[in-house]
């Protein structure tokens, strides 16, 4: 059976939690000082407000053209991709179409020469692109053709000849994209650590820090769940991964306890999606970390209450008392 592909929802979150990162505390109001003459004062720039700007240019890109792995991966479920399409198929699922993304490669495009400098997540993206506009023409012409059944016209030629092109885009386009999701998470990664440094800093472990922490050891547990393309868990990862994150449950669930209303409609998330992440890891370890086996059919729940804790975490202490 096949597994649910996360890459969607890993990157998703990775947007709405970047959109959300509180401001940084200013410093009291004081006169400002002069520029020296002829020159205008530059207004200051926030470091960790940049990267911010600049990885959700990129996540936007990543979430809006994940519709292009999807249309691939419905391809791949009623097509031998050895032999391309015959015509004969039981079922013709055809492709699915894809969204307008000329907005998002343009911020994207833009941000690779923005700062901080990002070495390896720039030099991926920038290629991540070019695979994508190779690619998302043919799935556009093949979406058409078998929307439209042409293959019942011309005994599927046309579809043998779009088969050769995605047969070499496709998996160009997923290699870019593993690509530039590995080396986003790096990044996101030091922007967490950043980020939880700066809340301690600025106001303390309090209501506000406990909800970043525990979002951020949830993500990472999240992103070693299983994808079609590597079904197989790396068990002493997960397992690592899931103890840092039941940490920080429930140094939130102490928090509080001391502290009746620091959050809203949170602080219950966390420990449901422990449970289920639990339950996952005992069915997986017999399974020798292989979902196929029958783990995978809950991954869709778990991704489910992920994304809700996720929601409910933009508003976590907003209207707490």
């Amino acid at each position: 059976m096949r597994t649910r592909t996360l890459t969607a929802t890993t990157w998703l979150v990775l947007t709405t939690l970047l959109a959300a990162a509180p401001a940084r505390a200013q410093a009291p109001a004081s006169a400002p000082a002069s520029a020296p003459a002829g020159q205008a004062s530059k207004p200051d720039v926030d470091p960790a407000q940049e990267t911010i700007r600049k990885l959700n240019a990129y996540v936007g890109l990543l979430n809006r053209t994940l519709r292009a792995q999807e249309s691939l991966s419905r391809y791949q479920s009623w097509v031998n991709m050895k032999t391309g399409p015959t015509g004969r198929e039981r079922i013709i699922y055809g492709l699915y179409g894809l969204y307008d993304v000329r907005g998002e490669i343009a911020k994207a495009e833009a941000a690779t020469a923005q700062p901080p400098a990002m070495p390896n997540l720039d030099g991926a993206m920038t290629r991540y692109i070019a695979a994508y506009q190779v690619l998302a023409p043919t799935i556009t012409e093949a979406e058409g053709y078998y929307e439209r059944q042409d293959y019942r016209a011309d005994k599927m030629e046309q579809g043998k000849a779009l088969h050769a092109k995605l047969a070499v885009a496709g998996p160009a386009f997923l290699a870019a994209r593993a690509q530039v999701d590995a080396a986003l998470r790096v990044e996101k990664e030091k922007s967490d650590a950043l980020e939880l440094a700066a809340i301690e800093a600025r106001e303390g472990r309090k209501a506000r820090w406990h909800v970043a922490n525990v979002m951020t050891e949830a993500r990472k547990v999240m992103d070693l769940l299983p994808t079609d393309a590597k079904p197989v868990v790396d068990m002493a990862a997960f397992e690592a991964a899931l103890g840092r994150y039941a940490v920080a449950v429930k140094d939130l669930d102490g928090y509080s306890a001391a502290n009746p209303n620091a959050f809203h409609v949170f602080e219950s998330r966390p420990r449901a999606l422990l449970g289920k992440l639990r339950e996952f890891d005992a069915k997986l370890a017999k399974a020798k970390g292989d979902a196929r086996r029958g783990a995978g059919r809950d991954v869709t729940w778990i991704v489910n209450d992920y994304n809700t804790m996720v929601s409910t975490a933009q508003t976590a202490t907003t209207f707490s008392r």
